[in-house]
């Protein structure tokens, strides 16, 4: 990749975060600033954007459990939702196709479809970066909305295999002995360490897993999720995640950069993925509708109807084999990369205030969710729960470890993820599941009782969402939240925290105290 693209990059990232846009944004725009510039896409640029996605597929598979895919509300939505889509646009596509307007006109109903069906899938890469930014990856709408990403990759997959005529090959029934290598796989990962040894072997299985697939003519990206998912209950597979982040978001920058490289855009063309965007809240308002008529709460799926609202970078793939077929002008496909660019920014700026938005109009999102609840949306918090922990993560679990030695079994746990905390409760940790930024939460929740709530988490947005929504349930007792930096210190005074840990300078001076105590001992 030439330095002048990673220049732009940066530069258009860096002037994005500036004005609080998540970077991938402004990758978006260097991509078509690139382009007009009049430099060409590399083949390069398309191997890193592969190994991208390939990446994320596998880190989404160990963080992804399989019986969450196949759970009611995630299977049923995606395939009602995917055909109700295509239903309602496609006729409007129709309607649209006996018109004078152009790029329309000449669309039959079986190109119709296939642009509606393209349209009906959601950014993988989009989503899967906004929940990680905002730290709300294995939150109940976080979950959601991943297992339901998942389900379209699966349907994404068949759709490929019938479309390019690729039949998998015999041995391709052969991959279920996959299970059986995964204590060898385990015993390995064991022996690598903690070094650069342990991201290293995270790139070998997943693209090893890729070209796996890819011989046996089955979609290689799948068989990187499904590695990961094997892997997903070893002890060091959220050691093995963190240390492929950076590799990861390093090489989807190919793939935000080669979006713009498709084409350049007429004005006619951007009038028409600007009509696309109008169908957008239609997408939202039939995910939310689906949602909650599976019983989910009105938060969990409002949530996950706004990250699920934006079309797709596979929707480039289908445009791309139905302009190869000849069924469409190639001009689609930059209409589709407009559109797909488009709702990738729209989703960033609206999830950035989702929360508030929920807030706002919570009186009315709740009239439409169901009485009853599924059993992962009951909390209850015990009247012995003087003092609660928000976040069980490493400084969370110290934190709670620390305080029953102080105060007995008064002390209890709060985390939003599930994995964490079945693991956490086996081991005997009092904690419950639940969302600390859930408004729905804290008012289900008796606070009569608790004085003092400790907000260890990474997030400064994360504590102040949580600190607000204790201030609206009326909560009479303490906060208390820890600060990586000193920036933060004065915003989370601002909110109404009551004390602030800096997280660094805690740690430096507890490390001297006991430190100390080591030459006390021998001076006394």
């Amino acid at each position: 990749m030439d330095f002048i693209w990673i220049l732009i990059a940066f530069v258009c990232g860096v002037m994005a975060r500036s004005i609080a846009l998540p970077p991938l944004i402004g990758y978006l725009i260097a991509g078509f600033l690139l382009n007009y510039l009049g430099y060409e896409s590399k083949s390069v640029l398309q191997v890193l954007s592969d190994m991208g996605i390939t990446l994320m597929l596998f880190t989404i598979g160990l963080k992804l459990r399989l019986k969450d895919i196949f759970k009611t509300e995630v299977w049923a939505t995606t395939i009602s939702h995917m055909s109700l889509w295509i239903l309602i646009s496609g006729g409007l596509f129709l309607a649209l196709s006996v018109t004078a307007l152009s790029y329309f006109s000449n669309l039959d109903i079986k190109v119709i479809a296939l642009i509606a069906f393209a349209l009906s899938f959601s950014s993988t890469v989009c989503i899967v970066k906004i929940l990680e930014e905002s730290g709300e990856l294995k939150t109940r709408h976080g979950k959601i909305a991943v297992a339901i990403l998942v389900m379209q990759d699966i349907i994404a997959v068949v759709f490929m295999a019938l479309a390019t005529g690729a039949t998998p090959s015999l041995w391709a029934f052969g991959l279920p002995a996959l299970i059986l290598l995964v204590p060898v796989i385990g015993a390995l990962l064991n022996r690598v360490g903690h070094g650069e040894l342990l991201p290293l072997m995270g790139l070998f299985l997943a693209f090893g897993a890729y070209e796996l697939f890819y011989l046996l003519n089955i979609k290689g990206d799948l068989g990187a999720l499904i590695i990961g998912v094997l892997l997903n209950g070893h002890s060091k597979s959220a050691e093995m995640y963190k240390s492929l982040i950076s590799f990861k978001d390093i090489f989807l920058i190919g793939f935000f950069l080669s979006i713009g490289f498709s084409a350049l855009p007429t004005f006619e063309m951007l009038v028409i993925a600007l009509m696309l965007m109008v169908l957008i809240p239609i997408k939202a308002i039939a995910f939310y509708g689906l949602l909650v008529l599976m019983k989910l709460r009105a938060r969990t799926s409002f949530l996950s109807s706004l990250l699920l609202s934006n079309y797709s970078e596979f929707g480039l793939i289908v445009v791309a084999l139905c302009v190869q077929s000849g069924w469409l002008e190639k001009e689609w496909l930059v209409i589709l990369a407009l559109a797909v660019s488009l709702s990738f920014v729209i989703t960033s700026l609206i999830y950035r205030n989702a929360h508030s938005l929920y807030a706002r109009y919570t009186q009315s999102l709740n009239k439409f969710e169901s009485t009853k609840r599924l059993q992962d949306d009951v909390f209850e918090l015990p009247k012995s729960a003087e003092v609660l922990v928000i976040g069980m993560g490493r400084v969370g679990k110290g934190t709670y470890q620390s305080l029953c030695q102080m105060v007995n079994n008064r002390v209890w746990g709060l985390d939003a993820d599930e994995d964490r905390y079945r693991r956490l409760k086996a081991q005997g940790y009092r904690i419950f599941y639940g969302d600390g930024e859930d408004a729905e939460l804290w008012k289900s929740l008796d606070l009569s009782h608790t004085k003092l709530v400790l907000i260890a988490l990474p997030f400064i947005r994360d504590i102040q969402n949580i600190q607000e929504q204790l201030r609206n349930v009326n909560y009479q007792g303490k906060v208390a939240a820890i600060a990586r930096y000193e920036d933060q210190i004065e915003k989370l005074t601002e909110c109404g925290i009551d004390k602030i840990f800096n997280f660094y300078n805690e740690a430096g001076v507890g490390f001297a105290k006991e430190s100390l105590t080591l030459i006390d001992h021998q001076s006394k």
